[in-house]
């Protein structure tokens, strides 16, 4: 894959930067093979004609929906440890500025934390280990600080970078004392240490404030409906996971000043009826922003699902990874997600893991064959980007947190889809995929105006104009 070049950046960069002139519309596109990767293309041009084109895209600002928290990815140990201690500082510096500089790279807004270790891991720890059979009830072997060493530097970076990004961190287990079988993986949360991992949770959070990692969202189990095999992994159903909220950990957070807000689930598509159980329970309600939903089972339409019993509440896509197991071109499988699951009410899309290397490495466990939005060739000490990275640079370098999504018409039975938004300056972005396999010619319209686009098959393209001109 090609890394994103100075000239790329360049030419890009001097493309946001010019004002727009009247009636004009800026755009980006990036195809499936990646010849051509959030490139900037030839100005186009609003008239005033009526569109005839039986494929005619209408935006309409005045239909609002959801606000933006943003797009991004995890900050796995394994990531961190990539960017942090495998690359050399300059190529560190690099990346770090193209996954997270508004203005040099792509603006990447929101990353999940993990508390403790993942499988996309360097090994398998909590922040309060002990030998096996032994018990830490008043936590007093509690530390953070095997995230001293990259992920705590490597997040205040991105932050650093960016200081607009919007942290979620969750839990793949509780500390292996804490559960059915003493182990990470698999098996189940005790219930008489509800109590003591509420608490473990809230020292997690303190901890990472205190690192000047702010976390705004909070899910207690990574995927609590898989029970894993050979990584972290905890089996916590519906009713345990509402008495925990309700009981524990919300009272708790507000106990000790955390305004950190939780989101139900945080799994597949396929069980809905999961976050609507656990936004259901009157106790947990009052501390519940909303629900987090993964894609590897189901379809988006069960965010909407859920959005329908809990219209004051929100939806974020937390999860979703690339791999070798899919046929399609990574650009088009991401943008497809970017899409629906924005259409289907998601504040925020993240993948997974940000950096593997070529081996699809470090994994303690778990995934084998996952794909990072950057790889690592360690032998070559080169990096290349993913069509991932590329997908979400269409969204996230113009699709900025506060931004409003706003109505436009899709023909997902035609091959060309669209995602509108509205950022806070009140320019319109659009979004449009031509899944056909062959160049689309459509019509956007917008205020009584119209322009003329076409997009080479599998291509993804970023449409911006001001209302205001």
């Amino acid at each position: 894959m090609p890394a994103l070049s100075l000239r790329r950046v360049t030419t890009l960069l001097l493309a946001v930067a010019c004002p727009l002139s009247a009636q004009t519309v800026r755009s980006y596109q990036s195809t499936p093979d990646l010849s051509s990767a959030l490139e900037a293309q030839p100005a186009l041009a609003f008239t005033a004609k009526s569109s005839a084109s039986p494929l005619t895209i209408t935006v309409n600002d005045s239909e609002r929906f959801q606000t933006m928290d943003g797009f991004g990815a995890s900050m796995t140990e394994g990531s961190a440890w990539l960017l942090h201690d495998r690359m050399s500082p300059a190529m560190s510096r690099d990346v770090m500025t193209k996954l997270f500089d508004p203005s040099s790279g792509i603006g990447l807004s929101f990353l999940r934390l993990p508390i403790g270790s993942t499988d996309l891991s360097l090994n398998h720890y909590s922040y309060d280990d002990m030998p096996a059979g032994q018990q830490d009830p008043e936590l007093r072997h509690f530390s953070t600080e095997h995230e001293k060493d990259y992920v705590f530097p490597v997040m205040r970076e991105a932050l650093k970078l960016n200081p607009a990004i919007t942290v979620m961190a969750t839990p793949w287990s509780p500390p292996a004392w804490m559960k059915t079988h003493d182990s990470m993986v698999g098996g189940s949360l005790r219930e008489d240490d509800m109590s003591a991992y509420a608490e473990y949770i809230v020292r997690s959070l303190q901890s990472f404030k205190k690192a000047n990692i702010p976390v705004k969202y909070l899910t207690v189990q990574n995927e609590p409906l898989h029970e894993t095999e050979d990584f972290p992994g905890t089996l916590m159903l519906a009713d345990q996971q509402k008495r925990l909220i309700g009981r524990y950990l919300g009272p708790d957070l507000r106990h000790v000043g955390l305004q950190t807000q939780l989101l139900a689930y945080d799994h597949n598509w396929d069980h809905p009826e999961y976050p609507i159980e656990v936004l259901s329970d009157s106790a947990a309600a009052p501390f519940m922003a909303g629900s987090a939903l993964h894609c590897y089972g189901g379809e988006p339409s069960g965010q909407s699902v859920v959005h329908d019993r809990f219209p004051d509440k929100g939806i974020w896509m937390t999860e979703c990874s690339g791999g070798t197991w899919q046929k399609k071109a990574p650009l088009e499988v991401t943008a497809h997600l970017l899409i629906d699951s924005t259409r289907n009410w998601a504040k925020a899309v993240a993948l997974w893991g940000i950096v593997l290397d070529t081996d699809h490495n470090p994994h303690a466990g778990g995934c084998g064959t996952c794909r990072g939005l950057v790889t690592l060739d360690t032998k070559q000490m080169s990096v290349s980007y993913t069509g991932d990275f590329y997908a979400l640079a269409q969204a996230s370098k113009f699709v900025h947190p506060g931004a409003t999504r706003i109505n436009s018409t899709s023909f997902k039975n035609e091959g060309l889809e669209s995602v509108a938004f509205q950022d806070l300056d009140g320019s319109i972005v659009l979004l449009v995929l031509n899944d056909r396999s062959d160049t689309a010619k459509f019509d956007v319209n917008w205020n009584a105006k119209t322009f003329h686009a076409a997009l080479p098959p599998g291509a993804l393209a970023t449409y911006i104009w001001s209302p205001k001109q």
